[in-house]
C-alpha cells in the first residue's frame, strides 16, 4: 500500500465532480472505491467529508488515501462484449487500428461489419468498442458511421470533450472525406460535380434516398476521375460536401453510374463486369481530415484499400499511386464553389453540349 497524499485542486479542475476528478486523476481507484472511501471518511477535501458530487474549487486540499487492495465485488462487472467476446476477437477488433493516440483512435473498417446494431444485426463494432479501451477508464465512442457494405477510415474519440468537437466537426463543414470507388459508367469530365437534393423513400428493399427536388435535401458531391477501364467502369474519388444518408451511393445511381456491388441502388447495372471481380461493393473511406480535438491542427489519416478492392484494382491493372493527388485536387476544387451553383444538373456521365 502507498501512503496517503495530500492533493491540491488545480485551476483546471475548477468545478470539476470530485468522482471524476478520481476517475481522471486516480483511474485505478474504481467507483466503488470511491463511495466506499467517502463513506468512511477517507477521501476529505480541506479536512472535512465530501460527496462524489460535490463540485472543486481550484486551491483546496484533496485526502487521497492509499490503493486499497480490490476485492471480487469492487471489480466491475464485464461488459455483453466482454463476456461474448474471445481474446483472438478482441486483438481481431485492435488489428484494425491505423491510428491512436490520447483523444482520438482510427480504424479501417473492414466490408461488411455494421458500425452500430439494427434488425437481423448480431454482429456490430458498437458491441466491441471494450476491446478498444486500451488503458483508458471508458471505451471509445461513435462520431460518424459508414454504411455496413462500405470500409475504409472511421474515427472515435476516446474521451468525451473529443467526442464533442469531432461530432461538430461532422457535423459542420470541417471534416473532410474522400472515398475510392468503382462506378459503372466512365464521366465525360476528368472532373465534375453532382447537386441532387435527396430524400428518404420507402420501399420493397427498406428505406433508400431518392433524388426530389420539391422535398429533398440539399446533397453535393465533387467527384475526380482518377482511370478506366474501358467504357464499363471508372476509379473515381468521392469528396461528399454534405452529409446525407446513402448520399454517394444515391448520387451515382441516379446518375445511372451505381458504385459496383451496389445493387441497391443500381439493380443489375451495379454488375457489369465478369467473374474475376468480387461482388462486394466498390466503395472505400480513403481518407478524412479533421480538426484534432486538443489543439485544432488537421489531422489526415489514410487507409489502405479492403481486400475486395485491392483485387479488382489488380484485375482491372489500376495503380493505387495513380489515386494519391485525388485528394489535393478535389480540395482545391471545394475551395472555390462558383463552379458549382445550386441549381438542377443533367446526367454528368452523358456526355453533352453544355459543359459543367
Amino acid at each position: 500500500m502507498s501512503a496517503v497524499t495530500m492533493v491540491m485542486v488545480a485551476p483546471d479542475d475548477g468545478g470539476v465532480r470530485l468522482d471524476r476528478w478520481f476517475k481522471k486523476h486516480y483511474p485505478a481507484f474504481s467507483y466503488i472505491q470511491v463511495e466506499k472511501m467517502l463513506r468512511k471518511g477517507q477521501i476529505r477535501i480541506d479536512g472535512k467529508r465530501a460527496k462524489a458530487a460535490t463540485r472543486l474549487e481550484p486551491g483546496q486540499e484533496i485526502r487521497v488515501p492509499p490503493m486499497p487492495e480490490r476485492s471480487n465485488e469492487d471489480r466491475p462487472a464485464k461488459t455483453a462484449s466482454e463476456q461474448l467476446m474471445s481474446p483472438e476477437e478482441m486483438q481481431a477488433v485492435r488489428d484494425l487500428v491505423i491510428y491512436k493516440d490520447d483523444s482520438v483512435l482510427a480504424i479501417n473498417k473492414p466490408a461488411g461489419l455494421a458500425v452500430q446494431g439494427g434488425t437481423g444485426l448480431s454482429t456490430h463494432l458498437d458491441a466491441m468498442l471494450e476491446a478498444l479501451r486500451y488503458e483508458k477508464q471508458e471505451k471509445p465512442r461513435l462520431v460518424h458511421r459508414l454504411d455496413k457494405d462500405t470500409s475504409g477510415v472511421l474515427l472515435l474519440a476516446r474521451n468525451a470533450p473529443a467526442a464533442r468537437k469531432l461530432t461538430e466537426a461532422f457535423k459542420g463543414k470541417s471534416a473532410r472525406k474522400v472515398y475510392w470507388a468503382l462506378v459503372s459508367a466512365v464521366p465525360p469530365q476528368k472532373k465534375g460535380w453532382i447537386y441532387l437534393p435527396l430524400e428518404k423513400q420507402a420501399g420493397g428493399q427498406g428505406e433508400k434516398m431518392v433524388v426530389d427536388y420539391d422535398n429533398g435535401k440539399e446533397a453535393l458531391t465533387l467527384y475526380s476521375m482518377i482511370d478506366k477501364a474501358g467504357r464499363k467502369a471508372a476509379w473515381v474519388a468521392l469528396m461528399p460536401l454534405t452529409g446525407r444518408t446513402h448520399q454517394l451511393r444515391a448520387h451515382c445511381g441516379a446518375l445511372e453510374a451505381p458504385i459496383l456491388g451496389d445493387g441497391k441502388y443500381g439493380g443489375k447495372k451495379a454488375y457489369p463486369l465478369g467473374e474475376n471481380i468480387p461482388k462486394d461493393m466498390m466503395l472505400h473511406a480513403r481518407e478524412i481530415a479533421v480538426p484534432h480535438p486538443d489543439d485544432g491542427t488537421t489531422l489526415r489519416i489514410q487507409a489502405a484499400l479492403s481486400p475486395h478492392m485491392v483485387q479488382a484494382w489488380k484485375t482491372l491493372g489500376f495503380n493505387q499511386l495513380h489515386g494519391e493527388g485525388a485528394t489535393e485536387m478535389l480540395e482545391g476544387y471545394a475551395a472555390d464553389l462558383s463552379h458549382c451553383p445550386p441549381r438542377e444538373l443533367g446526367d454528368f456521365f452523358k456526355p453533352k453540349k453544355q459543359r459543367y
